[in-house]
């Protein structure tokens, strides 16, 4: 059977189609009328264009189809492209004939303001508003930046497990499940474990999919679930891998810049503010950042046992939160890598620094305007016995983890790793106030609805 997929005509194709007459299906996003003419905005998940029916030349059958479209009406509409350069797609459809699928009654989400607690309830509609609809688009150019950055330098894609035996980033932060006669199995904190196996076998890889984090937060940048990409390298060192991680970030910004320039524009985005961002990026020490804290007079707030609370200089040693990160982004444009951190606030894979006992060769990288943390990333413990004593340290079961030690024993290299969070960095591109808005349907703390 011949398909007819190849003949549908997409909304963000039409200027390609003028003077042609076409048929477009979609919804209704908006309709008004002005004497003989009808206006009607429709959307088809593409973009939106406006759709002018003059009655009289049209049967009143069809004049009455496109009198009676509600919000949310699903209809195909067939008419010729004409182009018009004050529209903003730059064209319009001179409509011949409506096509009712489905007359939309009642809907919900209305173009009045709507508070966010209702908005979030009516995800599965809230989804289909310009705003959230251009936020989607750059998610999921983003995800094929980074399909296409690693796949073009020679990493290949392995699947990591989501059910684990056992902790890869603390046992705090666990979802935990009986799993049939075995025990307990826990939904996967970070498929990186999985990835320094799979980077054994096939040198460069990457593995990409949902993690789970029960932290009980409920800041701007926080999610239960989330989508994370995390390259894994054999014979990578600390500084290769803070290359990559800043080749890759580059590659994405600029992808969507490039790419994405209308839905920029309907977010209101400040397009310079990610021209701007090209390597080389902003290093410095977890140190030297203590230092820059403290000569700036940025304080941590300490609570007292009698509940108050006082304001101290940075400590070293303590790890930085959101206060912490936006103060030292403030004096940058682009983004910036934190390295060589305490190795008490840092996991147990981590490397110590072969010049300096008291870190850990680890980096996380910042994002300016606000975006916090979107990299975290380090080389990676290649020492058997380090690595089992790490272990021991951590009260971690050894036999769960036998296999990853394993991997010390037969052909230990060196290597090392990162991963970036999509939701974080698809925040920081569109420049939206709560990565909620950055997920198709968000799971936090306090939902897991719709």
């Amino acid at each position: 059977m011949e398909s007819r997929y190849k003949s549908f005509v997409a909304i963000e194709n039409l200027a390609d189609h003028i003077g042609q007459t076409v048929t477009l299906s979609g919804w209704v996003y908006d309709k008004t009328e002005k004497g003989k003419l009808v206006f009607i905005k429709l959307r088809d998940g593409s973009g939106i264009v406006q759709c002018v029916l003059f009655k009289p030349n049209v049967s009143e059958e069809i004049a009455g189809n496109a009198q009676q479209l509600t919000q949310e009406s699903s209809v195909s509409i067939t008419g010729t492209v004409r182009a018009e350069q004050r529209a903003p797609s730059g064209v319009e459809l001179d409509v011949t004939d409506v096509r009712i699928w489905q007359l939309s009654k009642d809907y919900p989400i209305t173009p009045k303001e709507h508070g966010v607690e209702f908005l979030m309830e009516h995800r599965h509609l809230w989804l289909r508003s310009a705003r959230q609809h251009a936020i989607m688009r750059v998610r999921a150019r983003v995800i094929k930046a980074i399909r296409d950055f690693f796949d073009g330098n020679g990493f290949r894609l392995m699947d990591s497990p989501i059910f684990t035996p056992n902790a890869c980033e603390g046992t705090s932060t666990l979802f935990e499940t009986e799993y049939f006669d075995l025990g307990k199995a826990y939904l996967t904190q970070s498929g990186q474990l999985y990835a320094e196996a799979s980077a054994m076998a096939l040198g460069k890889v990457y593995t990409f999919g949902p993690t789970f984090r029960a932290e009980k937060s409920k800041t701007r940048r926080h999610l239960t679930e989330f989508w994370m990409v995390e390259p894994e390298m054999a014979y990578f060192d600390l500084n290769d891998d803070m290359d990559l991680a800043e080749d890759l970030v580059e590659y994405i910004v600029q992808s969507c810049v490039k790419d994405c320039q209308r839905e920029l524009a309907t977010l209101g985005r400040d397009v310079s503010k990610l021209e701007a961002v090209r390597r080389p990026f902003y290093r410095m020490s977890y140190s030297e950042a203590v230092d820059w804290l403290n000569k700036n007079n940025v304080k941590l707030n300490r609570k007292q046992p009698d509940g108050s609370e006082i304001q101290i200089d940075f400590p070293w040693g303590e790890d930085f939160g959101a206060p912490q990160e936006e103060a030292i982004m403030q004096q940058f444009d682009r983004p910036c890598i934190i390295h060589r951190y305490p190795s008490e606030v840092k996991a147990f894979y981590m490397k110590r620094d072969p010049d300096n006992e008291k870190v850990v060769l680890a980096m996380d990288m910042l994002a300016p305007e606000g975006a916090g943390e979107i990299i975290g990333g380090s080389q990676r413990e290649d020492n058997h016995d380090l690595l089992l004593e790490r272990l021991r340290h951590e009260n971690l079961p050894e036999d769960a983890f036998q296999w990853y030690l394993d991997l010390r024993k037969f052909g230990s290299v060196p290597h090392a790793g990162f991963g970036l969070g999509v939701e974080r960095t698809v925040k920081w591109i569109t420049g939206a106030e709560h990565i909620r808005e950055v997920i198709p349907f968000p799971r936090m703390i306090y939902r897991i609805v719709p």
